[in-house]
């Protein structure tokens, strides 16, 4: 195994690589609060670049940013019974308002609140009861509203990104004056999920309803968009609800129509968050780091000057400078690109693999060889760390938006070719039960994709729980493929995706 390589590998232990790819990527690492963590410069600026993309997708359809706060009264989530069942075992509770100081030295809980607050898992309940504020007519709708906040759902087996207590996320909620109004609007954040996944984190996604026992509490159709990872599992990457009129119900979220008759608001919600980060790692990441699509990189193009004497650094960083202001000159997925020049006195191979488990799309040194040759070498991530081609300096500014979009696509690819070679078809019970149990599928995830004809019916959770197994979504993109169930014989109207999932 090469020295700088990720220890241990894909094959040998995935769920160590994983972290271990987090961690000399830089992105991320535990908290002292059990179960958090502290998200490091460098995996915040990939976040940052996924809020900017996705924050002008929400605003370009109408949306506007607000912000709600984080405690909710414990009455609002029981205003919505299936709503608070949901969430209840990964609710933090906040009971008292201050602390004192006991005898013995001891920081105590004092002055108890006369009601609860539970610390914002989501936002629905206390959105909600502003909306009962804030809407009177039919005038007032729709009502388009996004937040970017943290939340809590108390997690007892953690893992950085994909399971934390604590995570980013963006929250939107909307109301409408038609259930079809709300419906649309529904799809339209599913379709813009997807287009960001696919499009900026090269991820291929399938998108589809989710069956009834893996709605979310309180909804009326939950829509997700899932990826696979690298090791077969599924990951949710983005989910959309129509809530219909329940919390509009449960709330007296009211308005007069056009005739003057009072009638309930129709609601969505819908959410991504910082597991979107861990979905990058998994999807494109290697046995040497990180791997980032240029379009998600916080920094696309790193400049690597390269010298011994004082007068090779003069002239060296001279160049690199040239060709850096050359390069944001370029654009690229319609930006300006994004470089920066790496002039920290360190060894030259070690900032190299920094760079590499990084995730850096292209690497382009410099030094006083090339120079006197008129060229720069240039590496790649999605290809070998020792692999480098020897291109004209004066002609690359104009050439690395073609190889940026080329690496993006490239990416997108290679994800599409594994999905589609570890999905399968399958049209007998039996089947089902032996895809997941062989070559140790059970303990190793290496199931895949199933597409299988299955009703929504508890029978299909009683087979499939003891396999670790969820129907993930009805793909809305597949062809129409009546059947019947396999497990329970009900006629269906399309397959299912199913799959293990994080």
């Amino acid at each position: 195994m090469p020295e700088h390589a990720i220890s241990p590998t894909r094959r040998e232990d995935y769920p160590e690589w994983y972290q271990q790819v987090v961690r000399a990527a830089d992105l991320a690492e535990q908290s002292p609060v059990r179960g958090c963590m502290v998200i490091k410069p460098h995996g915040y600026a990939i976040w940052e670049r996924m809020q900017g993309i996705l924050d002008r997708a929400f605003k370009a359809t109408g949306h506007q940013n607000a912000y709600f706060p984080l405690f909710i009264p414990v009455s609002y989530l029981e205003q919505e019974a299936k709503h608070v069942e949901g969430f209840a075992k990964e609710c933090a509770v906040v009971t008292h308002h201050r602390l004192e100081l006991a005898p013995d030295g001891r920081l105590v809980p004092a002055g108890k609140l006369e009601e609860p607050l539970v610390v914002r898992p989501t936002s629905e309940t206390i959105i909600g009861a502003m909306y009962a504020k804030w809407i009177q007519s039919w005038r007032d709708l729709p009502v388009l509203i996004n937040q970017w906040a943290n939340v809590v759902r108390w997690e007892m087996r953690p893992r950085l990104f994909l399971r934390t207590a604590e995570f980013l996320w963006q929250e939107g909620h909307t109301a409408h004056a038609t259930a079809a109004e709300a419906v649309e609007e529904t799809l339209r954040i599913l379709d813009i999920y997807a287009a960001f996944a696919e499009e900026h984190l090269a991820m291929p996604v399938v998108k589809g309803p989710k069956p009834s026992a893996e709605r979310f509490p309180g909804a009326v159709d939950t829509y997700s968009i899932e990826a696979m990872m690298q090791d077969g599992r599924a990951l949710q990457a983005g989910t959309s609800h129509f809530l219909g009129q329940n919390f509009a119900r449960a709330q007296g979220i009211k308005f007069a129509d056009t005739t003057g008759a009072e009638a309930f608001c129709w609601t969505t919600s819908w959410g991504v968050s910082t597991r979107l980060i861990g979905a990058l790692v998994m999807t494109h990441s290697d046995d040497d780091g990180l791997v980032l699509p240029p379009r998600i990189a916080p920094t696309q193009i790193v400049i690597l000057p390269i010298h011994r004497t004082p007068e090779e650094r003069a002239q060296v960083l001279a160049a690199s400078r040239q060709l850096e202001a050359r390069l944001h000159a370029e654009r690229s997925a319609d930006e300006q690109l994004r470089v920066r020049i790496d002039t920290r006195d360190m060894r030259g191979g070690d900032k190299v693999w920094q760079h590499v488990k990084q995730g850096v799309p292209l690497r382009v040194e410099i030094g006083p060889r090339d120079l006197a040759a008129g060229v720069v070498s240039v590496c790649r991530r999605d290809r070998p760390p020792k692999e480098r081609v020897s291109l004209p300096l004066d002609g690359f500014a104009a050439q690395a938006p073609a190889l940026l979009a080329e690496i993006q696509q490239g990416l997108f690819e290679r994800a599409a070719a594994f999905r589609a070679a570890r999905t399968v078809t399958v049209d007998s019970q039996a089947d089902l039960v032996a895809r997941f149990r062989e070559d140790g599928a059970a303990e190793a995830g290496q199931g895949g994709f199933v597409r299988a004809h299955v009703a929504d019916d508890p029978a299909v959770a009683a087979v499939c729980d003891p396999l670790k197994v969820t129907v993930r979504c009805i793909p809305m993109d597949g062809d129409d493929e009546p059947g019947r169930c396999i497990i329970t014989g009900q006629p269906v109207a399309r397959r299912s995706i199913l799959a293990r999932a994080y």
